[in-house]
């Protein structure tokens, strides 16, 4: 991989990591698009490139990080702040303990997946049908938007799903909080949060697994890879927010379907899109 198709690469993360269309099936299409062939270090770039992308959650919501129930009426007391930032932190916890437990579970499987371009076609183009109906499934939010240890825990079971490649994670857990008759914002600011410990997580065991073995090239290209996908995310989520809001999902359903559609014709003609390796 070179410096500049790892650029391309993180900009395209950094793009997709928060829309609904999937961060993992748009790098795993452009890697060969850019004729990069499978290997130790290109999975690890992929994965370890979100890193770069949710810090910038961090740094837009660092004071729901820092103070997340500011905005609730307490004493200003250190103990009641530490007692409201442990109960975000738990809730974020919950959400991602069903996607941890099945990541570990189904290594094997979910990195099968990651090489197949036809599962990442197929899953975008079921995902994009569903997104066209999203908006009128989930009209009437409830007033209560607060977010529960039951709604954490739900919407991190939607997150699994997202454990296939082209499903994205983003719309799994946006779609999630959805179900639990949260508003739009809300269900897309959780995900946003959920993003941090998930792909944390994710990041640093990809990381553990395979640091001995890089090389000083390959470490700056992972380097650079972040720094540019969380320069581009930063510039994304509040587009996608305000987007979102005022338009809602259905035209990222006819997004993925055109997207999902033209790869599954590119192979039908002939053209192989899998990766290599």
């Amino acid at each position: 991989m070179t410096t500049t198709q790892s650029i391309i690469i993180a900009i395209v993360e950094g793009i997709t990591e928060f829309l609904p269309i999937s961060s993992t099936g748009h790098m795993i299409i452009t890697q060969k698009l850019l004729g990069i062939e499978s290997s130790e270090f290109v999975n690890l770039f992929t994965v370890n490139i979100q890193f770069g992308a949710i810090l910038s959650v961090v740094v837009l919501y660092w004071k729901r990080f820092a103070e997340p129930l500011k905005t609730e009426k307490i004493s200003g007391s250190f103990g009641k702040r530490f007692t409201h930032r442990l109960d975000f932190y738990l809730k974020l916890l919950i959400a991602v303990l069903p996607s941890a437990i099945c990541g570990l579970l189904f290594i094997g499987l979910i990195y099968k997946m990651l090489g197949s371009v036809v599962v990442v076609a197929i899953s975008l183009i079921l995902g994009g049908i569903v997104l066209l109906f999203v908006d009128n499934w989930f009209k009437n939010p409830a007033q209560d938007q607060s977010m529960s240890y039951s709604r954490a825990l739900k919407i991190g079971l939607f997150q699994v799903i997202s454990m296939i490649p082209g499903v994205s994670r983003a719309a799994a857990t946006i779609i999630g909080g959805l179900t639990q008759k949260l508003n739009r914002r809300n269900a897309a600011e959780f995900s946003f949060f959920l993003a941090v410990p998930t792909m944390l997580g994710a990041s640093m065991l990809e990381l553990f697994k395979t640091y001995q073995s890089l090389t000083p090239e390959q470490i700056k290209i992972l380097l650079l890879g972040n720094v540019v996908a969380f320069i581009v995310a930063l510039l994304a989520i509040k587009g996608f927010i305000s987007f979102l809001t005022k338009h809602g999902f259905r035209v990222f359903g006819y997004y993925r379907i055109i997207v999902g559609m033209v790869i599954l014709i590119l192979m039908i003609l002939g053209i192989d899109l899998n990766m290599v390796g």
